[in-house]
């Protein structure tokens, strides 16, 4: 079913995304070394299934997928795990806001990935933004990088893995509901966390499956109540407005996480790192701008056409 553009709808919805994903991955901050990382993913991914199943049943969703399709949605799935997980695990270590600004390098990364893997078009002033992009993330994973060493790059890591889940994801669109999509994937996330703890079978570490303590279970619900809400936010925000309309939003997240990390961690990014956060969010908004000069020119097919 076709819903008509609604600008301002989208973007409020866009909004609640902003908010609420660094609010989950500062809850999870929170939470620390408390709970192992597995418990942590398995009631992430267990509150999807839980929250998306009665919907996906009532609106007589689809639930099966075989052939392509299901492979391509395992590896999505894998792909979610590893990227949340190494999220959390840097949340150890790094402050909210500079862990979320490093992850921005991600549309940086897609941008080499679709010009070099899937053979897109990008001009060479993209190219140069790429490169100013992730010299203003370096910024700001140098102060990080001096205090705690290695876990400083985690965020990247998560970078590269959400832009191939990005890439994957594009690949299915068209073809399954995006709702559906969420409740099989949290429902193929959760067997696969389970299975992965009882054959590890630790009693201790980050695999253990083990009780967490009775006063953090409703932050850990919370989490997953919010990590599912921004994803269906962010679905129907996409629904309401083009892409190119809500991609400079989606850059608000580091605003909103600085100012989360602050009111619970007293957090602030020093110096280097605050002029890192902004080279990178201004060239981010820059590819953005050029890709929505490209998507009119394509359409429009001017003269001189221009550089993409």
């Amino acid at each position: 079913m076709s819903h008509p553009d609604r600008p301002v709808l989208g973007i409020l919805l866009m909004l609640g995304f902003c908010v609420l994903a660094p609010l989950g991955d500062g809850l999870a901050k929170y939470i620390g070394t408390a709970v192992p990382l597995a418990i942590l993913l398995l009631v992430r991914f267990g509150a999807q299934v839980i929250l998306l199943a009665p919907v996906v049943a009532l609106w007589g969703l689809r639930w099966r997928y075989s052939g392509r399709v299901l492979r391509l949605v395992v590896y999505r799935t894998l792909l979610h795990i590893a990227g949340i997980g190494m999220m959390f695990l840097s949340l150890r270590f790094l402050p909210l806001a500079e862990a979320i600004a490093i992850a921005f390098v991600m549309p940086f990364i897609m941008l080499l990935l679709g010009k070099y893997v899937l053979g897109e078009e990008v001009g060479h002033r993209r190219l140069i933004a790429c490169v100013v992009g992730f010299i203003g993330t370096l910024m700001v994973v140098q102060p990080s990088f001096a205090e705690v060493g290695l876990p400083a790059l985690l965020p990247m890591a998560v970078a590269v893995v959400f832009a191939l889940f990005m890439l994957v994801t594009r690949q299915i669109a068209q073809q399954v509901d995006p709702i559906a999509l969420q409740a099989v994937s949290g429902a193929i996330a959760t067997g696969i966390l389970l299975v992965l703890m009882l054959l590890v079978g630790a009693d201790t570490g980050d695999m253990a499956l083990v009780a967490p303590p009775v006063d953090l279970w409703p932050v850990l619900l919370v989490i997953g109540v919010i990590g599912t809400m921004a994803h269906l936010l962010m679905t129907w925000a996409l629904k309401f407005a083009p892409s190119a309309t809500l991609a400079p939003m989606q850059y608000l997240e580091i605003p909103f996480a600085t100012i989360i990390g602050w009111l619970f961690f007293r957090d602030f990014p020093n110096g280097l790192a605050a002029l890192g956060i902004a080279v990178t969010i201004a060239t981010g908004l820059y590819i953005v701008y050029r890709e929505q000069l490209g998507s009119r020119a394509a359409k429009t097919l001017p003269a001189d056409p221009i550089d993409p």
